[in-house]
């Protein structure tokens, strides 16, 4: 099977291929023609998966597709963005049709959740890899960014943290996965949900906000750093939940400090919108406040700092 061929089998008959909404014009040219609405600007956001270093190869493919795609699309959400599509540059050592078929399959589901159409791409040989680009639109002005969190706001997260990286073990061979805490945590891994309505609703209200992906510490400190304040995280407060605590122990408290994958929102709130955020059903967690300062402390109940060991994910750490 060709290249052409291939993409025409399994991803441009895809229903997540088909033009609609902002896509005038999606896989079959050189370029897919998006729309976007008057008074909106464009959010656009790449992130490369390889085998070996975000993903276990082998894996599940449908379960990859699944993954993929989310974690990518996370990123709309850190934006407060509605999404509008992404394109997909896929590297496979072969054409395995089984393999594909499943890969296609679990792309397909997760954009139907997201709202998400697949408008263009590329295949190539060679180790297994996959970089996607996602697209969506946000009222001019109103885009969550880093910048913004002033001493006094409030520190949010989307909801319970550390799951997925509390089934690592599971999904690197190196625990099994056969009890209720497990697949738990395993969904969370193999399947976020990103938070793209909870960012919605976070515009206007929140001062700062991004999703977690390398950990909670690692991110916190971009928001610091972009708003030049010291985030206070207060360790009693962290959302943990009952799967994680049975299933790490004592290691629950650092997979939700700087495990990663959670892609969940953390975001700057001034404290009047709490409620009305709660009120409206948002899963919001305070876990600290923004203070005057700089960078990110971890404090216990009575406000001393507590040392913390690594801080998350950093690809090029020596």
């Amino acid at each position: 099977m060709g290249e052409f061929e291939l993409i025409r089998h399994y991803f441009a008959a895809a229903a997540c291929a088909r033009a609609g909404g902002e896509v005038v014009l999606g896989i079959g040219d050189d370029c897919a023609l998006l729309s976007v609405p008057v008074e909106e600007q464009l959010t656009i956001s790449t992130d490369t998966l390889v085998a070996g270093v975000h993903f276990p190869d082998p894996c599940d493919p449908y379960l990859l597709g699944q993954r993929a795609l989310a974690v990518s699309t996370s990123d709309l959400a850190g934006m407060g963005a509605t999404p509008i599509g992404f394109t997909l540059a896929l590297t496979i050592p072969c054409v395995d049709a089984d393999w594909l078929a499943e890969f296609a399959r679990g792309l397909d589901a997760m954009a139907a959740g997201c709202d998400m159409r697949l408008i263009g791409g590329d295949t190539t040989r060679g180790p297994l890899s996959m970089t996607l680009t996602v697209f969506g639109h946000v009222p001019t002005g109103a885009a969550l960014l880093r910048r913004g969190a002033q001493p006094g706001d409030l520190l949010c997260v989307g909801g319970a943290l550390g799951d997925a990286a509390g089934a690592l073990p599971i999904v690197l061979g190196e625990r099994p996965g056969d009890s209720p805490e497990a697949a738990a945590l395993l969904r969370r891994y193999w399947t976020p949900q990103p938070q793209l309505s909870l960012g919605r609703a976070l515009r206007g209200r929140a001062t700062a906000a991004l999703d977690i992906s390398d950990g909670l510490l690692a991110d916190c400190g971009h928001v610091a750093r972009a708003s030049g304040v010291l985030l206070q995280i207060e360790q009693a407060r962290l959302p943990l939940s009952d799967a994680l605590r049975a299933f790490a122990g004592e290691g629950a408290l650092q997979c939700a400090l700087a495990g990663g994958d959670d892609y969940l929102l953390a975001f700057t709130l001034p404290a009047e919108h709490l409620s009305e955020l709660l009120e409206e059903g948002w899963p919001v967690h305070v876990i600290g406040r923004a203070v005057a300062g700089e960078g990110v402390e971890l404090v216990d109940a009575s406000g001393n700092a507590v040392t913390t060991g690594d801080l998350g994910y950093n690809h090029f750490r020596n």
